[in-house]
């Protein structure tokens, strides 16, 4: 995760294994492409227009170089005579790929919490317990799920309002950092995941989340 977006290889950035599908491929580009539109709930506000900017032209780099089988071709073998990759881990998929998103793959559940601003921010504004919490120099993922707990609010709503795998929000919570994916994604979940509960300020509790990360490895 201490590798930024500049960093990350074609597949790191689209967040799939080096055997993936072409349809898997064109999935995880589309779901990247949501998340790092202007009106973006992920994204909102976290990335400038130039980051944003450059994160979409480098995607879209390695979207058609891996779509396109020759030059998919030649960079894996790039890859491998960098160390990157092993020649065995870019055979065919023999299973489909989840995407870190779930964009226009699962409709509301009905009956589902919705989420009141108001009510929240009210909660927020009232609970002592939340508000001894975010004035620490590190927040760590055990942190961020008492503060939803404290304020009611179901991982599963959080997950329908954000379309974040609901695995990867458990990992966030239970802090199996090993399992989350690149720190450019990451940061976007917990910005979002603030901004979903009214926490604020969202951008500086965020950063600290990150920090505490840093630390830890």
């Amino acid at each position: 995760m201490e590798k930024d977006f500049t960093r990350l290889n074609y597949y790191e950035m689209l967040d799939i294994k080096p055997n993936a599908t072409a349809l898997e491929i064109r999935v995880a580009y589309n779901s990247a492409l949501q998340m790092y539109q202007p009106d973006s709930l992920v994204s909102y506000s976290f990335f400038s227009q130039k980051e944003r900017k450059e994160i979409l032209a480098r995607l879209e780099k390695a979207y058609f170089t891996l779509i396109n089988e020759k030059e998919r071709e030649i960079y894996n073998g790039e890859l491998v005579r960098a160390g990157v990759l092993k020649s065995t881990e870019i055979s065919p998929a023999a299973k489909g790929l989840v995407s870190i998103f779930e964009f226009n793959r699962q409709k509301d559940t009905p009956g589902m919490p919705k989420i009141h601003s108001s009510e929240l921010k009210e909660k927020f504004s009232q609970n002592q317990r939340i508000r001894e919490i975010i004035s620490r120099q590190e927040i760590k993922g055990a942190d961020l799920k008492e503060i939803r707990n404290e304020l009611g609010v179901t991982i599963e709503t959080i997950h329908q309002q954000t379309k974040i795998r609901l695995d990867y929000l458990h990992w966030v919570e239970d802090d199996k950092t090993e399992k989350l994916p690149a720190a450019v994604f990451l940061k976007g979940f917990i910005k979002s995941y603030l901004k979903c509960l009214c926490i604020e300020p969202a951008d500086e509790i965020s950063a600290r989340y990150m920090n505490s990360l840093e630390h830890k490895n």
